[in-house]
């Protein structure tokens, strides 16, 4: 059957500088661990923080983040790796793709709870002022699925329909739908959601993570359903829709809970106030004191004035007791001339 349009597949997803390889997969996640730091400094320095904090503390997360969804994922595909026939030096061959985000997400916590730990810093504020570049990196990471041909549904007629063309690793070439593609969207919109309705509703106290956490465990479902590459199936449903069942039900808990204890914003997200606020703060104290200082020198002025008028007003008085007296002494001189006439 002849597809009119469809979704090409990379050739070949590394090129070679020299005896450098540069890989498809490793530069969408930079790419995407970039754009994650990048908005969350930006929240981050809207809620009051410094500027800086968020890639701090991100050279804790990050590591454990990519630790974490590895492990996950050579846990959960365990026969990839260690069953009869392969080789478990290639569980650590990262760039070949394999990340979980179950285990990136736990894993990367615990490494910002390390660095927020260091700093004085709330987890639940620092989660809420990334959580929207997370989803973003998530969105643009699901193409290195698309490098590596991998990460694709069923087979389909829809003219965005994936073409696969390479045959290793069991793949069979054809037409599928492109679940990571379904992802990326999906992500992108809950990264916008979650920028609006912090905004709408103040989500603070970790509260604008959790929705994260929710929003994507709902696409994750569905996604997950379409799939048909090999996985670890409970009860007629694969282990990463458990997952995500459960993973939601604990976000939407969470939500629950935080709004009733602690509603609102924090007040305060790191503990010492940022650079542009202490400086308004100085320029604030140096305009009272100036202030105060134009304030006292009229005060000292009528004072002086005061001071001056003083000797003029006592001298005034000598002066009137004197033509006083002056005049007494003609009165009594013209009383004794009129006494002798």
């Amino acid at each position: 059957m002849e597809y009119l349009a469809y979704i090409p597949s990379p050739s070949r997803g590394v090129i070679n500088l020299g005896p450098i390889p540069l890989r498809g997969y490793a530069f969408c996640i930079i790419i995407g661990v970039f754009v994650a730091v990048w908005l969350g400094n930006r929240r981050w320095i809207a809620r009051g923080g410094r500027a800086g904090t968020v890639a701090d503390i991100a050279v804790w997360a990050v590591p454990f983040g990519l630790v974490g969804g590895r492990l996950y994922h050579v846990i959960t595909d365990y026969e990839l790796y260690f069953s009869e026939g392969r080789d478990w030096v290639d569980a650590f061959k990262v760039w070949q793709g394999g990340l979980g985000i179950w285990g990136a997400i736990a894993l990367g916590a615990v490494g910002a709870w390390i660095g927020c730990r260091r700093r004085g810093i709330p987890l639940p504020a620092y989660a809420d002022a990334i959580a929207p570049g997370i989803a973003f990196a998530q969105a643009i990471g699901r193409w290195g699925n698309w490098f590596n041909q991998e990460l694709y549904g069923r087979e389909t007629h829809v003219p965005w329909a994936l073409h696969i063309t390479s045959s290793e690793g069991g793949r069979v070439p054809g037409y599928y739908h492109p679940t990571f593609l379904y992802e990326s969207l999906w992500c992108v919109g809950v990264g916008f959601l979650v920028i609006w309705a912090g905004r709408r509703f103040k989500l603070g106290h970790g509260r604008a993570f959790a929705l994260y956490v929710a929003a994507y465990c709902v696409g994750r479902g569905w996604i997950e359903y379409m799939r048909v590459d090999d996985a670890h199936h409970v009860l007629g449903l694969r282990l990463n829709d458990w997952t995500a069942m459960i993973v939601f039900l604990l976000a939407v808990l969470y939500l629950v809970l935080s709004a009733k204890k602690r509603p609102g914003l924090e007040a305060v997200v790191e503990p010492d106030a940022p650079d542009g606020e202490t400086e308004a703060d100085a320029a604030t104290e140096e305009a009272g004191e100036a202030g105060a200082g134009e304030s006292a020198e009229p005060t000292g002025s009528t004072d002086t004035a005061e001071a001056e008028e003083a000797p003029e007003t006592e001298s005034a008085k000598e002066e009137d007791e004197a033509e006083d007296g002056a005049e007494d002494g003609a009165k009594d001189e013209a009383g004794s001339a009129a006494k002798k006439s």
